[in-house]
């Protein structure tokens, strides 16, 4: 039996163990080096063991000869676990950073081997890249505070619900529309759907009636409460409140892309300047050239806030009719206003990014987007 060999105390300057967190449903992997080039030394804990993920950092220390003392610096993914582990980390003393993980470095082969383990050692190595100065080596998450990340839950609530009632409406009329029937969705459905014949002018059968009643009760429930949502959301007084107030003022912004835009995006992160505004909601282009290829553009990245891309996109379309005579709708007009469908699809696009980053600096340095106008009190 061999026996495992430590190493000697360790003579640089600073004591540092790293750590990798590959987060799974029932169990954790974990990752530990004191340098770079050392074998990674490998471990697991149940999900959610904090007393066994403690416990393995000790033994960490002890393994590779560190003092109790030494800095801890870890990392994990975002994803499903969220921030939660992150600030655990930090009230125990250690240094975490939360990687997004379409930004890390992987083999670019056509087939490649890709397991828990493999994925640890390599979050493991960029780690310490990273530490030692390599800040572009991943991208790293801004974590919120458990207040700021509770205010999200309004607009991504919002979003689940308006999709089942959609998805509840078009059932509806697709269920009528097989038997050759229509009617209209609204208040008065129940009444209709009493009228509603078939195709051939026979009344609806029993089972199908009892569907589409049961169809209109869930919708029912699901306009309840969105409104209900909605009037929580109009009466909180939250930290986000007052930029909300603010990006109501122009026009072309209503209640639903000013808490959206206030929640996820403005209302705690920090940009230092546009094109991190750019890069976290997708917008970013993205050319492609090599050697003798000509330059092609790729189009967007789509690597960032999906809801804040979507919202801006079409707060985008809303810019240009609600706000015709600001800089940039005559921009618009004068580059793409004469061009076919899709150049048009393409130049919304670029509206977008530059709205968004008009609006940040409108609520960080209070400078009105130029010709813009605000609405009336």
């Amino acid at each position: 039996m061999s026996r495992t060999t430590r190493k000697a105390e360790s003579t640089r300057p600073e004591a540092v163990l790293y750590m990798s967190l590959e987060l799974g449903a029932s169990e954790w992997k974990l990752g530990f080096a004191g340098e770079a080039g050392q074998k990674p030394r490998q471990r697991q804990v149940a999900a959610g063991d904090l007393n066994g993920l403690m416990l393995e950092i000790g033994r960490a220390r002890q393994r590779f000869a560190l003092p109790d003392s030494a800095r801890v610096v870890s990392c994990y993914e975002a994803g499903r676990d969220g921030f939660w582990l992150h600030r655990f980390l930090l009230s125990e003393g250690i240094t975490n950073v939360v990687t997004d993980s379409s930004s890390i470095e992987v083999s670019r082969r056509y087939r490649r081997a890709k397991t828990d383990r493999l994925d640890a050692e390599k979050l493991l190595s960029s780690l310490i890249r990273f530490d030692r100065g390599e800040k572009k080596v991943f991208g790293v998450a801004h974590a919120p505070t458990p207040v700021q990340e509770d205010e999200r839950h309004w607009a991504r609530e919002l979003e689940s619900l308006k999709q089942e009632r959609t998805a509840h409406t078009n059932r509806i009329k697709a269920l009528l529309v097989s038997v050759g029937s229509q009617a209209k969705v609204d208040q008065s459905f129940l009444e209709h759907l009493d009228q509603a014949k078939q195709g051939n002018g026979t009344p609806l059968l029993p089972s199908l009636r009892a569907r589409l009643k049961r169809e209109w009760e869930r919708l029912t429930l699901l306009e309840s409460q969105i409104k209900e949502v909605e009037r929580s959301r109009r009466q909180a007084e939250v930290e986000a409140t007052e930029k909300v107030r603010r990006l109501q003022k122009l026009k072309g912004i209503g209640e639903n892309s000013a808490w959206l835009f206030a929640v996820e995006f403005f209302g705690w992160r920090q940009f230092r300047n546009r094109r991190e505004v750019a890069s976290l909601a997708g917008l970013t282009p993205m050319p492609y050239q090599s050697g003798d290829t000509v330059n092609v553009e790729q189009g967007i990245s789509k690597a960032g806030n999906r809801r804040v891309r979507a919202m801006a996109i079409e707060i985008a379309w809303g810019w240009l009719r609600f706000q015709p005579q600001s800089r940039l709708s005559l921009w618009f007009q004068e580059r793409y206003g004469r061009g076919n469908r899709r150049s048009r699809r393409v130049g919304i696009v670029a509206v977008a990014r530059k709205l968004l980053i008009a609006l940040w600096r409108y609520l960080d340095h209070g400078v009105i987007p130029e010709g813009a106008e605000l609405k009336a009190k």
